[in-house]
């Protein structure tokens, strides 16, 4: 079986292509501008907004055989919450997924079995202020501007009348390996943890009010992704993922800190989209000082999950809606798999310890 991930440089494409490459009898091929070093996983360079390029480099030998896909592929705009209301964005991401999808079905339409597609939970509406409690799969669509829905009706004209299937996943909010990340609040926590260390101070909770929330740890999602490509049961059906559980930022936050060394101090309300910026020298200073794998730069290591961190963690001046998802129906179809949020913080914090991302505990 032949695995392309599309966006296998991002959150989740790379957490996928690796899931895969460890499974026996799966060859892996990860697409993405970004390089893609991971063991047994071919990369291609490629910017899916360049039609034609897609159109010829499809067209090659390297995606010959695909048996499954992986649409992971996103494009965010620097001001993101403005972004998920930007038409001509959602247009981008749709002719993203057309220059990917398209050719890849007319040149492999002899072996292909499956396509998975990404959403999240905005296909509920929760960015423009609707609330289900909970999301439900199968409620029904709610229409509302959303590049997700774009895509989705795509991939259902392109599979209509042909032998092969499809799945959309709708993870919460996500964690895991990677940075640079719009969308990825672990090296934007942890840089803030560290230079928040280095000035002697407890480590401070940066956000609002108490809001309840869920996750999604990234390898969780990769096997929900292995298990979608190969179950009847989730043919052609749209699924919730989560880990399991709900969180609130002010529970969880003293296993955060106890994860990084610190002891939790009293509340610091700011917002870090203003206030994390104007400190990329003290971040610098500490990769130097700790001799980090860590980019230096601290855009490079956050991208622009500053914002996204505002936004979920209550800092923006409004208590932010509670964004809950119903994972009955992925659990009812074999896919039980789950894992603690308190637990999943620290793996993720001790793992970025011992790859030299963060400062030791």
């Amino acid at each position: 079986m032949k695995v392309v991930v599309f966006g296998g440089s991002g959150l989740v494409g790379r957490a996928t292509a690796a899931h895969f490459a460890d499974e026996p009898g799966w060859e892996v091929t990860a697409v993405s501008r970004r390089p893609v070093e991971l063991a047994g996983v071919e990369h291609v360079p490629l910017d899916l907004t360049d039609e034609e390029a897609c159109r010829s480099a499809i067209a090659s030998r390297a995606f010959a055989g695909t048996t499954h896909v992986v649409f992971a592929a996103l494009q965010e705009a620097p001001d993101l919450y403005a972004g998920w209301l930007d038409r001509d964005l959602m247009e981008r991401n749709l002719t993203m997924f057309r220059a990917a999808m398209e050719p890849l079905v007319e040149h492999c339409r002899s072996t292909l079995e499956h396509v998975s597609l990404l959403q999240g939970a905005k296909a509920y509406g929760f960015h423009v202020g609707r609330s289900p409690v909970p999301g439900k799969e199968d409620d029904g669509r709610v229409e509302h501007d959303n590049f997700y829905f774009l895509q989705e009706d795509r991939l259902r004209d392109l599979a209509a009348g042909e032998s092969w299937s499809w799945t959309v996943l709708r993870p919460q909010i996500v964690f895991g390996d990677s940075v640079g990340s719009p969308m990825n609040l672990l090296p934007a926590i942890g840089a803030y943890a560290a230079m928040e260390r280095a000035q002697g101070r407890a480590l401070g909770f940066p956000g609002g009010e108490r809001s309840v929330q869920e996750a999604v740890d990234v390898r969780l999602l990769a096997r929900a992704l292995a298990w979608a490509a190969a179950a009847p049961e989730a043919r052609d059906e749209v699924f919730n993922v989560t880990n399991g559980d709900v969180f609130d930022w002010h529970e969880v936050w003293p296993a955060i800190a106890d994860a990084l060394g610190m002891e939790v101090g009293d509340p610091a309300p700011q917002r870090l989209t203003d206030t994390m910026p104007e400190r990329s020298t003290e971040w610098a200073s500490i990769v130097d000082r700790h001799g980090l794998r860590a980019p230096r730069d601290l855009h490079a290591f956050v991208g622009s999950s500053w914002q996204y961190g505002d936004i979920l963690l209550g800092a923006m001046g409004e208590r932010p809606l509670p964004a809950l998802l119903s994972t009955v129906k992925i659990r009812r179809a074999g896919f039980d798999d789950c894992i603690d949020t308190e637990v999943m913080f620290r793996e993720w914090f001790a793992r970025l310890q011992a790859s030299g991302m963060l400062p030791p505990r």
